[in-house]
């Protein structure tokens, strides 16, 4: 089943993180995509004919030629930990602040239709710090008006990092043995390769028949990449 429609143009952030590289790496595999933009920090280690690099160190458009294909379709794949971060100030400026803000621009050159990367458990009520930051992101994009906005809450990540995170690292081996007890309301809770999260954000935001706004858990994530297999 081919969803993605003719001549398609994306614009990508966060493409060298573990959801990102996924994102990257299949749309580039489909062919009704003609150009993928991404906005990056640093230069990715590849060239593709398709693919156009933005580079900014604050991942800003800073300026936009009228003849670029528009990108109707945009994919954020941004985010940090508390300890990568260092502080709750510093997690807050990309979780929340750098999110909102790459996503005002992507609108700005185009975007009608926005895929986000968010967690299980997104909530600006939340008392988990990290937690709050995501949901206020979710408050915040959904008021900028896109066509269509996709928010993937993902549990815990499965895949092969740039980085280890040890706090990970301990909570996908716990998991490992939890997971057969892993059954209804508690099956959104079990891990998800980041392979699966790229999938079922791209099937998501390019699906025509879907709903406007869609929140999509663990669970929804891996139905989406069943049916959409092929």
């Amino acid at each position: 089943m081919s969803i993605w429609g003719d001549n398609s143009v994306v614009i990508l952030a966060g493409g060298s993180g573990l959801v990102g590289t996924e994102v990257l790496k299949h749309l580039l595999e489909q062919d009704p995509i003609t150009r993928v933009y991404a906005l990056t920090r640093q230069k990715l280690p590849f060239f593709h004919s398709k693919l156009e690099q933005i580079q900014d160190n604050e991942l800003r458009i800073l300026e936009w030629h009228n003849e670029n294909p528009t990108p109707k379709i945009g994919i954020i794949c941004l985010g940090t930990t508390l300890q990568q971060a260092g502080s709750k100030e510093k997690l807050e400026q990309v979780d929340y602040q750098l999110v909102c803000d790459v996503a005002q621009s992507m609108k700005v050159v185009g975007v009608k239709k926005l895929a986000v990367v968010s967690s299980i458990g997104a909530s600006p009520y939340s008392l988990s710090h990290y937690l709050k930051c995501k949901g206020r992101m979710e408050e915040t994009i959904r008021r900028m008006g896109f066509d269509k906005l996709v928010f993937a809450r993902p549990g815990p990540l499965t895949g092969l990092r740039d980085e280890t995170r040890k706090n990970e690292v301990i909570v996908e081996y716990v998991l490992k043995f939890l997971t057969p007890l892993m059954i209804g309301p508690l099956s959104k809770y079990i891990p998800i390769k980041a392979e699966n999260v790229a999938k079922a954000m791209l099937y998501e935001v390019f699906d025509q028949s879907s709903h406007t706004h869609k929140t999509l858990n663990s669970s929804e994530m891996k139905r989406l990449v069943k049916r959409y297999n092929y």
